[in-house]
């Protein structure tokens, strides 16, 4: 997958007209790209910055049904979110895997409580579960997780749910609908739309942020699928504010492994602000999560609060043993979330529903809102299924209950550094590493990442600036924030030298990586 081939064959015919043009390449937009190159339309998807580089690379790494929604009643999308949960295992097995939580009774009554919900939980999920949930004693649930608190602990309650790499699935979809014909390009950005004489949407202006050149496509259909940034692009449509998401901050902290002994997962169904709390085991390391504050306009690199810290670190010391400190800190990450909201509701964004919502504009240009990773299957399903009514397109059946995702591999050793390219570990090893036998080095002594890695992510990936590689095609930056920074030159010398740029591209590289990653360190205040 290169990006230099897909833009010469996207401007190698001007008078084109593509099927369905998708803006957006986070979750929705990606899974749209797969769904509708895998039923044959012709599918280009543009990307105003890096693949996931919003919201789909900074979750809590859970493919789930959700606890939180069973306890709110909201049980059509918990139940859906667990079908899909399933079919992601299924066809992704490199990079979803079944993950043990245990949640801690301090209280006598939360054992059958939470024991029956957890019960419900597996009945809804049916032959798509992952294992059956259970009642556990003290002692076992501190062999299970030797460093929880055990004063007042009663014992716990065992169940299971889905563990995943956010932006490395990204990729592989965005591969996936490469290989079934799309073209996705990341970098391009939407400025405007052409109509017709009859105000009917027929093209889109782009602009190729690399390179400052502006370019017009036709499309049959077009899709929003901008995340947090969704009414920006109702707006060039419409020509008027827009507001149809509501934006909550989620972020979470990442530990030592020590901070969370053993392979289970902590989940703590009730905090100090009704949310979930996480502790979940994830390369190596321990993340903590997640927060929920409103906030009033879409930004590209969310912070975290100062508050939102202190929150994260006061309630999970209230189940470990060792209370984590601000100095354990070695990354903080903060993601938005574009919540669907109903016209003239004025709720809480914890408790608006996850659950996506399409429209249609008079234009004809097709949005979704809301949603969460999970489910990003079906929502690409129901865009394209609303892309064939608004498009007059060919009717053709939805192929991805059963597409196997780029990079499948059955039976994946998730023990294995590189277990989480799938299938290209074996071409990654074949085709550079029998070749250049010294991108076997190791880029930083505290994360297990190699040279060759770089190279790969180049090569195949459209991994294009420093921060692509060190954030999202791997996740140093979400991992070690001080170390990836430590990573950078090298990142950039041998990215310099695949895309043939020179030092000064180098060194600016460097420089805006060092920029960016200090915001991940706590503390830091620019």
């Amino acid at each position: 997958m290169n990006r230099d081939i897909q833009l010469k064959r996207l401007l190698s015919d001007k008078d084109e007209v593509w099927d369905i043009i998708i803006i957006g390449g986070g979750a929705t937009g990606l899974g749209a790209a797969v769904d509708a190159a895998s039923r044959g339309f012709k599918t280009l998807l543009v990307e105003q910055y890096d693949f996931s580089k919003g919201t789909s690379s900074r979750s809590t790494k859970l493919v789930h049904g959700g606890v939180r929604y069973l306890a709110q009643g909201d049980l059509s999308l918990v139940f859906e979110a667990l079908h899909e949960r399933g079919l992601l295992m299924q066809n992704a097995p490199h990079l979803v895997k079944n993950q043990q939580f245990i949640i801690p009774n301090y209280e006598w009554w939360e054992g059958p409580f939470y024991n029956i919900g957890m019960k419900v939980y597996d009945l809804m999920a049916g032959k798509l579960g992952l294992g059956p949930s259970e009642k556990i004693s003290k002692e076992e649930t501190l062999n299970a997780i030797p460093n929880l608190d055990p004063e007042g602990l009663l014992g716990g309650v065992i169940y299971y749910d889905g563990q995943f790499d956010d932006s490395r699935l990204a990729i592989n979809l965005a591969q996936t609908a490469y290989e079934n014909g799309a073209v996705l390009l990341n970098y391009v950005k939407a400025v405007g739309f052409t109509k017709d004489k009859e105000g009917i949407l027929n093209g889109v202006n782009l602009l190729d942020v690399e390179t400052g050149n502006a370019f017009h496509v036709k499309g049959k259909t077009f899709i929003n699928a901008a995340g947090i940034f969704v009414g920006d692009i109702k707006n060039m449509d419409e020509g008027e504010n827009s507001n149809s998401v509501a934006l909550s901050r989620g972020i979470h902290i990442v530990l030592d492994k020590s901070f969370l002994q053993g392979n289970s997962a902590i989940m703590i169904p009730h905090t100090t602000d009704g949310r979930v709390l996480f502790a979940v085991p994830w390369h190596g390391k321990v993340i903590l999560g997640t927060t929920d504050t409103e906030v009033d306009k879409p930004e590209i690199e969310p912070r975290a609060s100062e508050e939102e810290i202190d929150f994260l670190l006061s309630n999970s010391a209230r189940y470990l043993s060792k209370d984590p400190q601000r100095s354990d800190i070695l990354s903080v990450f903060a993601g938005l979330r574009p919540l669907a909201i109903s016209e003239g509701k004025a709720i809480p964004t914890k408790d608006i529903s996850r659950k996506h919502q399409i429209s249609v504009s008079p234009s004809g240009l097709i949005t979704i809102t809301g949603g969460k990773w999970t489910i990003y299957r079906k929502m690409g399903e129901d865009l394209i299924d609303h892309a064939i009514l608004v498009g007059g397109l060919e009717e053709r059946e939805s192929v991805t209950k059963n597409l196997s995702i780029h990079g499948y591999l059955k039976n994946t050793n998730h023990n294995d550094p590189l277990y989480y390219y799938g299938a290209d570990k074996f071409q990654i090893e074949e085709r550079i590493l029998t070749k250049e036998k010294h991108l076997r080095e190791p880029i930083h002594p505290h994360l297990p990442y190699i040279k060759a890695e770089i190279v790969w992510a180049v090569r195949n990936e459209m991994a294009i600036t420093v921060e692509d590689f060190l954030a999202r095609r791997i996740r140093a930056l979400l991992l070690d924030a001080k170390a990836s920074i430590e990573m950078a030159p090298v990142a950039a010398e041998i990215m310099a030298k695949e895309l043939k740029k020179d030092n000064a591209w180098a060194q600016n590289q460097i420089n805006e990586y060092i920029k960016l990653a200090r915001g991940y360190l706590s503390g830091y205040d620019e």
